[in-house]
């Protein structure tokens, strides 16, 4: 992946946040994003990169929560106060994201097997 890539993937990410925030029902909340396709494979493939964010941003909070002694739920309640847009983005779409991330793992597992067929 170029860095004209990694920019062009961020901004997607940005302006799906910026319309979350703004109104996380629109049933435009994807759309006009011609490079979503090529750059996530999809509206499936952005929200497990959205999904990602969530996850890595979170790992931060509960390492700090960890160090300061905080409970883990204020980690999550602070991560969701700050980012209303993407959390808002992963309960809306929860159930699209668990069968992303099952055909995600049913490809991960066929790999090694594609590799050694050639398939």
């Amino acid at each position: 992946m170029s860095w004209s890539d990694v920019h062009a993937r961020t901004a997607i990410i940005e302006t799906v946040l910026e319309r979350a925030t703004a109104d996380a029902q629109s049933p435009l909340l994807f759309a006009n994003m011609p490079d979503a396709e090529r750059l996530f494979g999809g509206v499936d493939g952005l929200i497990l990169a959205l999904q990602h964010r969530w996850t890595n941003h979170l790992a931060a909070k509960l390492d700090q929560a960890i160090e300061d002694g905080t409970p883990p739920y204020v980690a999550w309640d602070e991560l969701a106060a700050e980012q209303p847009g993407l959390r808002a983005v992963l309960d809306r779409f929860s159930p699209q994201l668990r069968s992303a991330r099952r055909a995600q793992g049913a490809e991960s597992a066929s790999a090694p097997t594609m590799a050694v067929t050639g398939a």
